[in-house]
């Protein structure tokens, strides 16, 4: 591991104060130690942000919730307000990783950890992602696990996090200090031709909660299929919401993990939905809008039909 600093951050002044473009945030380190000690990241300065108040969760004005940056997994998951009005986001905690690492991860680190790109994480293969212009070796490799939508030649890699799927389908917002919110929907970069540049976040900045919009009453629900039942990262997962008035569906929302360099939102699907009875001719319909752009690799062909079952599956649940 390459020699860094070590400096407490005590208040947000001090945050500022000391951190630079050389410079990584600690929190739960669940993601960033591992990296380090692989190499794959080598920060000059580690920050450590643990002892900021950011930690809390508190009801908001109008029926929202705002979650601290620092506020770990577990208690987020085991929040009594989470379970009765946004249990789509437990479900994704709770189906994200062992109760070691929710102990210790935090919702901050949940939305910045890296992918689990194999030929990311081996520092001898080509990954654009770790060294720009070096070419990506996933394009012609083992690419069972990677994205299907929105990649691009430079990058095929997945967003890892089952939380943030939850989040985009919740209309959840990023507090970034300093600026304006983010739709989270909009924090994360598709890869394009600049894949290590992953979020909208800019040098230094720092984020300090994510908020909740005022819950609809309806049904959620977060499904996720995986190679084992136990810790694993997502073949395919969906986040579906459904809020029925008179036999119709009043609104309709729908985010994909697993197939993607960002949580997808399946806005098309959205539209075709709302407003209409959700048949199962609908559903279809809908199931194959959500994955019309789909570009599957060699080794992940099954995965647009894997994403199209779960979703209807998902839907199926609103109607019954």
């Amino acid at each position: 591991m390459k020699p860094f600093s070590y400096v407490t951050a005590t208040d947000m002044s001090s945050v500022i104060d000391v951190a630079t473009t050389e410079s990584k945030y600690l929190a739960g380190g669940t993601n960033l130690v591992d990296l380090m000690r692989a190499g794959i990241e080598t920060p000059e300065c580690l920050v450590d942000i643990s002892r900021l108040p950011l930690a809390g969760i508190e009801d908001l004005p109008g029926g929202g919730l705002r979650i601290g940056a620092l506020a770990r997994n577990t208690r987020v998951a085991a929040d009594a307000r989470i379970g009765d009005r946004y249990p789509v986001l437990a479900q994704a905690i709770l189906n994200g990783a062992s109760p070691q690492l929710r102990n210790r991860a935090t919702v901050g680190g949940n939305l910045l950890q890296r992918t689990r790109c194999g030929y990311f994480y081996d520092r001898h293969s080509a990954c654009n992602k770790r060294d720009r212009g070096a070419g990506c070796d996933a394009l012609d490799g083992f690419n069972r696990m990677h994205a299907i939508l929105g990649a691009s030649q430079s990058c095929i890699a997945v967003h890892p996090s089952d939380m943030c799927v939850a989040l985009a389908a919740l209309d959840a917002q990023v507090n970034i200090a300093g600026r304006d919110p983010v739709p989270l929907a909009d924090f994360h970069r598709l890869p394009a031709d600049t894949p290590h540049v992953e979020t909208v976040l800019g040098p230094g900045e720092l984020i300090t909660s994510v908020d909740l919009p005022a819950a609809l009453p309806g049904y959620s629900v977060y499904l996720k299929v995986r190679d084992r039942a136990s810790y694993a990262f997502a073949l395919v997962s969906v986040a579906v919401l459904v809020r029925m008035e008179g036999g119709q569906a009043a609104s309709v929302r729908i985010a994909l993990g697993g197939v993607a360099h960002k949580p997808w939102r399946a806005y098309e699907a959205e539209r075709l939905l709302t407003g209409t009875p959700l048949d199962d001719n609908l559903i279809h319909q809908a199931a194959e809008q959500a994955l019309a752009d789909a570009r599957p690799l060699q080794h992940n062909a099954f995965k647009p039909e894997l994403a199209r079952r779960l979703i209807y599956r998902a839907l199926k649940g609103a109607v019954s």
